[in-house]
């Protein structure tokens, strides 16, 4: 496996390379990665990882290590590491979990990106040599490929309901704190909200480069009483913040290529309202509800629907069961083995 992340960096493609690894080992395979993030092998809790991690290999580990093995398997399409497959013939699967840019720099369902042209029409070109696997429809619809759907594992040994805790606390935000995330759209829809009369507390977890400035407008919207921000959590401690909320409110501003952050919060029992956009609605599914991208008047109504009529929580709820059970590690990992497996035949 080739992912450019991999931890200590932390974020969704490290995640989901790390628990495909873990899986991927536990059912019985050889698996060694490959990425260009430096650090210790030890994971977050402390414990070593079950698979080698070769860290920033030399081009004569990484030929020696396409050598061995029966799946090349990129977290993401890395183009630097394509080139041992011009030498050896191996299956070449690609884990597509974010777009492609367009030439124009920007996506196609999507705000922001910096990748040239030329690249762009790079990658797309050598895609068509690869078997490809999206983490979304949205993101199959997007490449120009055939492209098999494997929706997004989480960590179901972690993210569950925790007996004992009171669910007092209304909303929650979870996340890096950048403008994309669109925290500033939830502060004003806290403001709306204000107007009819309603003042539900909001807990911000994460950390990121608008940190100072969300405080700020926090402060300008005289919203203190009402927002906490907690900083990054994870683990245990994360499980039971989730655990004391009823709804997660995931509002980006820009088409999430999944949303790995709704299973989690439906894990822990929370109603998910997030942005339509994208491949977040798929991660969403029946457990919660969508609303038009950057749309604040939609998002006050939605949360106004919700916190002045509890009973259709538990209506959301209901579904959990049944839509988290096809995001769980074991059976996202058995499907991509069965794509392995015709790969190889």
């Amino acid at each position: 496996m080739s992912s450019r992340l991999f931890y200590p960096s932390l974020g969704g493609s490290e995640t989901n390379a790390e628990i495909l690894a873990r899986e991927f080992t536990h059912l019985g395979h050889e698996v060694k990665v490959t990425t260009q993030t430096l650090g210790i092998n030890i994971a977050v809790d402390g414990s070593e990882f079950p698979f080698e991690v070769i860290r920033k290999p030399s081009l004569l580990t990484l030929l020696a290590l396409v050598q061995w093995c029966d799946i090349y398997f990129h977290n993401g399409i890395i183009l630097k590491d394509f080139w041992p497959l011009l030498i050896i013939r191996r299956p070449w699967i690609i884990r597509h979990q974010s777009w492609i840019r367009c030439v124009d720099g920007t996506t196609t369902t999507g705000i922001g990106g910096n990748s040239s042209g030329w690249l762009v029409r790079l990658k797309h070109f050598f895609v068509r040599f690869s078997i490809s696997i999206s983490i979304s429809q949205a993101i199959a619809d997007h490449l120009q490929h055939p492209s098999t759907v494997i929706s997004n594992p989480y960590r179901d040994d972690l993210f569950r309901i925790m007996p004992g805790i009171s669910r007092t606390k209304e909303l929650v935000f979870l996340g890096r704190l950048v403008s994309e995330k669109g925290v500033e759209l939830l502060l004003e829809a806290l403001v709306e909200l204000k107007k009819c009369g309603l003042k539900p507390q909001l807990t911000v977890v994460g950390n990121g480069s608008e940190y100072l400035k969300l405080r700020q407008k926090t402060t300008t919207l005289e919203l203190n009483k009402q927002v906490t921000y907690v900083g990054a959590k994870v683990g245990k401690e994360l499980v039971q913040i989730l655990n004391e909320h009823k709804i997660m409110v995931v509002p980006s501003l820009y088409d999430e290529p999944f949303g790995v952050v709704a299973l989690e919060g439906i894990a822990c029992g929370c109603v998910v309202v997030g942005s339509e956009g994208g491949g977040l609605k798929d991660a969403i599914g029946s457990c919660g509800v969508t609303f038009p991208n950057g749309d604040v008047n939609a998002l006050t109504q939605v949360l106004t629907d919700l916190l002045t009529n509890p009973d259709k929580l538990s209506i959301y709820r209901k579904n959990a069961e049944s839509h988290l059970s096809r995001h769980k590690k074991a059976v996202v990992a058995q499907a991509y083995l069965q794509v392995f497996e015709r790969a190889i035949s």
